[in-house]
């Protein structure tokens, strides 16, 4: 998802948009049934489940496609959606069946059956796309499908592996529709959610109708959503501004967030804990100027936290010093441990010690648009370049193409946020510092490896800590990333729009049908 909680940055999506200028399939609806808009700066990497793994995408999976099992709000375990029910079927956490519910069905008219669901993950780990989930399902050795149920066989115990179903990555697509060892093209996607995506504009608009044919864990057909997508935070502040959209989130401006007023009377704010972080990504690769451990840690030695949740981004965020986020299980202090305060000295000892040219110069990337991506970039560049170690080449990209840029290898150094994809900590082990981890740093330990394979192994979730709590010292001492900052969540509605408090909890669910007039 990327971006589980106790907190996440603001929330609220975006449905997106891939390869065609615009089509419709429905007319649009008048009085209270008009669609509700909403404004974001999210944006889609794939309509295709088997091609992305980032928020704004996932979102958009939560509300058309369905996945075996979902959150309940505020809900900390899987519950059945579009499975009748799912359980592990022996005692070592390697074999997991479900049975589907009975007439889901896609929008070709086609039956949903196990063989659908099997398809769903076979592709995802077959296509393995550079940014797509397939990381995710590295415990998945084999699936099979028999009428309505469907079992997945595990190479190593995995208590989190239902958690990892329930996301977007567990969307289930229509066999007939989509190609079994390519990404779908096109602008379409097809499948059994409470919505149906009925026409979009690439990077304008997107509008959403309730499926009328859904059938899973949600109540009630929500309300026709129309997306809207901006640029940056300030066009979509200026759009809140001038009306043109009844909900914003995800992402306002810092400013904007600081000047927030619970008691306006012409507005409802909603302001939750989550689980968000972003981190400072560093290319371990031998032909990266990072390369060297005691490089990444003088890196460390220099950033100053504090100073970048107050001056960049106006107190809306709270320094972060762990690779888990504070409020789930094993949460530390490991950097603050590692590096307590910022020491020009130290790092000059390191990189002395390690031989290198002084001021090592490196490639800084970031997205366009993603928040305040473009001044955090020039504040970690002022304070690295401060001490005259280092020569920072910083540069903005589009985010797919930023995307492509980091999971090629191609930048030296990239910040990224990270939204929890469910709520366990696991989302940011694996994921994060794994051995082929979807942030593509080049970093592997085998030490590291192990225990996320070993906290994988508890059903009781809370016995994971002591080895999350070693994970994250190993990763303070090899600082294959630096913990920046973890955020709350932010969503603003006009006074007549309800339910935005609910659209996103920490769970990894983004429930656009939530929304209603008031």
């Amino acid at each position: 998802m990327r971006s589980v909680r106790i907190r996440i940055l603001l929330t609220l999506l975006v449905v997106a948009v891939v390869g065609v200028a615009g089509w419709r399939l429905l007319p649009s609806q008048g009085g209270k049934d008009k669609a509700i808009t909403v404004g974001t700066t999210d944006a889609v990497t794939s309509l295709d489940p088997a091609g992305a793994y980032d928020a704004g995408s996932w979102a958009l999976y939560s509300n058309v496609f369905q996945s075996l099992l979902t959150f309940e709000p505020g809900g900390t375990s899987p519950v059945p959606e579009a499975a009748e029910s799912c359980a592990f079927t022996d005692g070592g956490l390697r074999a997991y069946r479900c049975r589907l519910r009975e007439g889901l069905k896609f929008p070709s008219g086609h039956t949903m059956t196990a063989e659908d669901v099997k398809y769903s993950f076979d592709r995802v780990k077959k296509i393995h796309s550079d940014v797509g989930p397939a990381a995710l399902f590295a415990t998945l050795g084999s699936v099979d499908a028999s009428g309505m149920t469907v079992t997945f066989h595990l190479s190593t115990p995995d208590a989190t592996f239902p958690f990892k179903v329930a996301t977007g990555a567990g969307s289930i697509v229509d066999r007939t529709r989509y190609p079994k060892g390519a990404l779908r093209t096109g602008g379409q996607a097809d499948g059994t959610g409470p919505y149906r995506l009925a026409g979009y504009t690439k990077g304008e608009s997107a509008e959403l109708e309730p499926n009328g044919s859904y059938r899973g864990a949600v109540g009630g057909a929500g309300k026709p959503v129309e997306l809207r997508y901006y640029a940056d935070g300030s066009a979509l502040d200026k759009a809140w501004r001038e009306k043109k959209v009844e909900v914003a989130t995800r992402t306002l401006t810092p400013k904007v967030l600081a000047g927030l007023n619970p008691s306006d009377p012409d507005q409802r704010v909603s302001e939750s804990e989550s689980s968000e972080t972003r981190n400072l990504y560093l290319n371990t690769r031998a032909s990266s100027p990072l390369h060297d451990t005691r490089v990444r840690r003088a890196i460390a030695w220099l950033i100053n936290r504090e100073q970048l949740a107050g001056d960049v981004y106006d107190g809306t965020v709270d320094p972060l010093y762990s690779l888990i986020p504070a409020g789930l299980t094993g949460h530390t202090t490991a950097f603050f441990d590692a590096y307590p305060t910022q020491s020009a000295q130290k790092a000059r000892e390191l990189l002395t010690e390690a031989g290198v040219p002084i001021p090592v110069r490196f490639t800084y990337g970031y997205g366009i648009g993603r928040g305040a991506g473009a001044e955090e970039a020039t504040e970690i560049k002022r304070q690295l370049e401060a001490s005259g170690l280092f020569k920072v080449d910083v540069k903005g990209y589009e985010w797919t193409d930023f995307q492509k840029r980091w999971a090629g290898g191609r930048l030296d150094a990239y910040a990224v946020g990270w939204v929890a994809d469910y709520p366990d900590p696991d989302t940011f082990g694996g994921p994060l510092v794994g051995t082929g981890s979807t942030m593509n740093t080049g970093y592997a330990n085998k030490a590291v490896d192990r225990l996320i394979t070993d906290s994988q192994r508890y059903a009781d979730r809370s016995r994971a800590a002591t080895d999350f709590r070693t994970l994250q010292a190993d990763v303070a001492a090899d600082v294959p990333l630096i913990p920046l900052w973890q955020q709350k969540e932010y969503v603003v509605t006009t006074e007549d729009v309800g339910g935005g408090q609910y659209l996103s909890d920490g769970t990894g669910v983004f429930r656009l049908w939530r929304l209603n007039r008031i």
